[in-house]
């Protein structure tokens, strides 16, 4: 299986820091030179500043393979500049929620400026409580929209919903264009803990089979929201579980 620009970490792991050089130099010292960039990291109602994020990464031998999660809502003006972000960084992906209000009016500008920019979308499924957090939701999305767009799993937050995550990257298939992979365990109160990638409830080999199964070929991201301070060592435990499978392979 091949993953597109090899397994890397989703920037909010690293909130804490807000010097992309900094974060490009924490990001290897985890074993990993790519990376998907959020909001914390680039101002993207700012494409002034886009040269210089991107360079920090460039120059530091990191590859930015996706941004997100960003919400669409159809505002086609404020939401080219994602776009543009992803042409000037070569970067092929963006992870994304809608705005239930505005649709299917988002889903028709997401299409529209996918296929000019030649990019896919992909649904990130945020919990329970987020309205694309079903698979039945997700389902009816990808059903009445073109395949620009398809969805980013978040393993951990799969779970959170109460859906399996490895049942639900076999359903998904071919529309799967993103991972993060991320694991929870749960406290009595259902108030989820994140903990290293593969340790909670989280079947990492399962869902390894299941993106070999449909010869994956997205983008995949190690999301770790804990130890803000210094989350290097649980990053690195993380790079690791995944490339003992084939997925990092």
């Amino acid at each position: 299986m091949q993953v597109q620009k090899g397994v890397g970490i989703q920037s909010f792991c690293f909130r804490g820091f807000s010097d992309n050089d900094a974060v490009a130099t924490k990001l290897k010292q985890c074993g990993v030179s790519t990376i998907e960039l959020c909001s914390v990291h680039v101002d993207f109602s700012n494409p002034d500043s886009f040269s210089g994020v991107i360079d920090a990464y460039r120059n530091a031998g990191v590859s930015i393979v996706s941004i997100g999660v960003n919400m669409l809502r159809g505002d086609e003006e404020a939401e080219r500049h994602y776009f543009e972000f992803l042409k000037a960084a070569g970067a092929g992906f963006m992870s994304v929620t809608f705005d239930v209000a505005s649709a299917p009016l988002c889903y028709r500008v997401a299409e529209r400026l996918a296929e000019e920019y030649d990019v896919l979308l992909a649904i990130h499924n945020h919990g329970g409580r987020d309205w694309l957090g079903s698979a039945a939701m997700l389902g009816h999305v990808l059903a009445t929209t073109s395949d620009r767009i398809g969805v980013c799993l978040d393993t951990a937050w799969a779970l959170d919903s109460g859906e399996d995550p490895i049942a639900l990257a076999d359903r998904i298939g071919g529309r799967l264009y993103g991972v993060h992979f991320k694991d929870f365990v749960f406290g009595r109160d259902r108030k989820p803990e994140d903990v290293v990638v593969g340790t909670g409830n989280l079947d990492l080999p399962a869902l390894a089979k299941i993106m070999e199964k449909h010869r994956f070929n997205g983008f995949a991201v190690i999301e770790y929201e804990g130890d803000v301070d210094d989350p290097v060592p649980a990053l690195a435990e993380c790079v690791a579980a995944v490339a003992a499978t084939s997925i990092g392979k």
